[in-house]
């Protein structure tokens, strides 16, 4: 079965690998070890934002790019298109309003894009006949209308796949065909080599 995926990197990173030592993640040998044999995976798209480095954190950025390179040199089938991160002040109220005013402004950062640019390339490639079967890494709601449209009008296979602990979101299995969770041992096994076999592309010593 011709199966494309679709990992929603902004929803991986904060459902699974945030905290944990898996963040040197080979995305390859995650498809394979969660999906059955009979599928023949083609693509793996993988949408993301690139970074910015922070006081508390000025190297995150040099980590997310470590990454990046070993992905796009170990990994043929990987695509990675990029969103951004957009930071704007906003008044937000306190969760105690005893205590101090009613409201305070903060920054607020967003990413935007990741998820318009995967529902347009998951939709683009069902037209195009590109796969028999998405596989879609996320938990984000918002994607459930695409989900909807690939199943109903092109007939394809549908396979969901959550990165989260908390239960699935009931508006994507609605669509799905098979289901799955990422849980920490297929996390465990599916690491990248280090360092990348053929380059000088190292993990961070801080993961």
């Amino acid at each position: 079965m011709r199966t494309y995926v679709y990992i929603d990197g902004f929803n991986l990173y904060y459902g699974a690998v945030r905290g944990t030592h898996y963040k040197w993640l080979d995305f390859r040998a995650l498809c394979k070890h969660i999906l059955k044999p009979h599928h023949d995976i083609l693509k793996i798209k993988y949408f993301t934002a690139r970074v910015r480095p922070t006081p508390h954190d000025p190297d995150k950025y040099i980590r997310q790019q470590t990454f990046l390179r070993a992905l796009q040199a170990y990994l043929p089938e990987v695509e990675i298109y990029y969103g951004h991160f957009l930071s704007h002040p906003v008044w937000a109220p306190l969760a105690d309003r005893s205590e101090g005013p009613p409201r305070i402004k903060v920054i607020k950062t967003e990413e935007k894009g990741s998820d318009v640019n995967l529902a347009v390339h998951l939709l683009n490639d069902a037209w195009l006949d590109s796969y028999d079967c998405a596989v879609l890494i996320s938990n984000d709601s918002d994607l459930a209308e695409p989900l909807k449209l690939v199943r109903s009008q092109n007939k394809k296979r549908i396979g969901v796949i959550t990165p989260h602990k908390n239960p699935q979101s009931r508006q994507l299995i609605k669509y799905a065909d098979f289901v799955g969770k990422i849980r920490e041992g297929v996390l465990r096994i599916s690491q990248l080599p280090d360092p990348i076999p053929g380059t000088n592309i190292h993990k961070p010593a801080k993961w």
